[in-house]
């Protein structure tokens, strides 16, 4: 059977290699952009680097011994996924500068037909969206903001050529992108403004540069790797109890994150500022050594006021001081909760998903929409994780659409598909665990939706979900 996969990012090369090891060879992965990597690729703004740690943060089948560093940084992890695809020989099945916009099925041919912006169509029995909860940036809707006459720019559409030195540089937010960016143009800035919304809890990160020895016996034996995988799986699958809201296991992180701000940060008032209001986790957690001290430089200045709107000369806060500033950089995130936008796919019926998800991103295991037949996501509803590496959600998901494949081609079926009782039963169990959770202690993410609901994150363990999706369950299925 014929398969298309949307996305040439970690999902989308895992199901590509996944899929060929597997015996189904007739697959394209259909990649807007001009190269593989997904955001690794198109995130380039300095100090880029993961959260996760590197040996965790890279196949179960292609471990790497040869990583710079406990988190790697951008350049590394591009380099890594692009050398995957090369290794298990897939790029020449992946369609360049083809971003689809469309998707449909065909009840009666039981086929998907992709069309792309450009006007290509393609066709296929199945259809695997790997795009990702990470590919559209989100813009703030500032007022004013095309009257600056200045550079503005996303941190994630970062200008090759922007050359901060002896330029006055505004950042607007505090997540995990910007406390990698502050740090980078707070030497080279003539003068920097960072303007923050809300404090993030931040812990210290520990990062270090492998010696030339450790990395020399970690390709000289697997096994080694394999357990300093283990190792860290372990340590980070510890974390989510506190997560899930049991009983006082986030105290200690807590502890940690004030001593880490009191021990970097000497003003009061400064500390008064970064500490945040709401529970740790609530937000996503963040790691850094470097933040803290590039705030106290003599040429940056944290701002927490607010932004009221922009002027043709720089921002103007909430009470009423304008900041001069010859550039912006959009540190504002990501639209994680539209997983399908700007593609539109329509199912059965005529269905389209992202109207049906309007009310909430619900999908069984985020794998699965029933009226959607032979349509798989990667990385879809409530696959995310707070406290994990996401790599392993992904192998997961992609074991899971192999076997329902593996089923399709042995019974010779045409097309397979989740049955309503079965995703509402999913969707109402993970809610009501969802409820005692972390990411619904009072506080504003991008985790939630504008209702409030949580259909980004996993309220479980790691390897809870991987359990699940070993065996897919033959009565949660239509097969026709």
């Amino acid at each position: 059977m014929r398969v298309l996969i949307v996305g040439s990012g970690f999902s989308g090369l895992c199901m590509a290699i996944r899929l060929k090891r597997a015996g189904f060879g007739d697959f394209t992965l259909l990649e807007r952009a001009e190269s593989v990597g997904g955001t690794w690729r198109d995130n380039v703004y300095p100090g880029c680097a993961c959260d996760i740690p590197s040996h965790l943060y890279s196949f179960s089948f292609e471990l790497n011994p040869h990583w710079s560093r406990m988190y790697p940084p951008q350049e590394e992890i591009r380099k890594y996924l692009e050398d995957c695809a090369r290794k298990y020989q897939v790029l020449p099945q992946v369609v360049f500068g083809a971003e689809v916009s469309e998707a449909r099925f065909d009840e009666e041919a039981k086929l998907w037909s992709v069309r792309t912006a450009d006007g290509r169509r393609f066709e296929a029995e199945v259809l695997v969206n790997a795009s990702g909860p990470l590919s559209r940036p989100l813009e703030p809707d500032l007022p004013g903001l095309e009257e600056f006459r200045g550079e503005v720019f996303h941190s994630a559409r970062w200008e090759p050529g922007f050359d901060p030195r002896g330029r006055d540089v505004a950042v607007i937010g505090t997540g995990a992108s910007a406390i990698q960016i502050v740090p980078e143009l707070a030497p080279l800035a003539r003068r920097l403004t960072v303007f923050q919304r809300t404090p993030p809890w931040i812990v210290p990160k520990g990062d270090r540069a492998f010696e030339d020895a450790e990395r020399r016996r970690l390709a000289r034996w697997p096994w080694l790797r394999r357990w300093r995988r283990y190792r860290i799986w372990l340590r980070q699958e510890s974390l989510a109890p506190g997560f899930l809201g049991h009983g006082g296991c986030m105290r200690g992180g807590e502890r940690m994150a004030r001593l880490h701000l009191r021990s970097q940060v000497a003003d009061p008032e400064l500390r008064r500022t970064l500490t945040p209001d709401y529970p740790l986790g609530c937000k996503r957690v963040l790691i850094s050594d470097d933040y803290y001290p590039a705030l106290q430089r003599d040429n940056v200045e944290l701002v927490s006021a607010g932004i009221e709107r922009a002027t043709g000369r720089g921002l103007l806060d909430r009470q009423g001081r304008e900041h001069p500033a010859d550039a912006i950089v959009l540190g504002t995130g990501f639209a994680a909760t539209e997983f399908l936008a700007p593609m539109k796919v329509f199912g059965r019926g005529g269905a389209e998903l992202g109207e049906r998800w309007r009310s909430g991103a619900e999908a069984y295991l985020g794998i699965a929409v029933a009226d959607f037949p032979n349509f798989f996501l990667l990385v879809g509803p409530n696959t995310g994780l707070g406290h994990n590496s996401v790599v392993l959600m992904i192998e997961a998901q992609v074991h899971f659409v192999l076997r329902c494949l593996e089923r399709l081609r042995g019974e010779r079926g045409r097309s397979i598909e989740i049955l309503p009782e079965a995703q509402r039963a999913f969707a109402e169990r993970l809610q009501g665990r969802m409820r005692g959770t972390v990411w619904l202690s009072g506080c504003q993410s991008w985790y939630l939706s504008p209702d409030g609901s949580n259909w980004t994150l996993w309220p479980g363990y790691t390897f809870e979900y991987w359990w699940r999706t070993r065996r897919p369950d033959p009565a949660a299925f239509a097969l026709a």
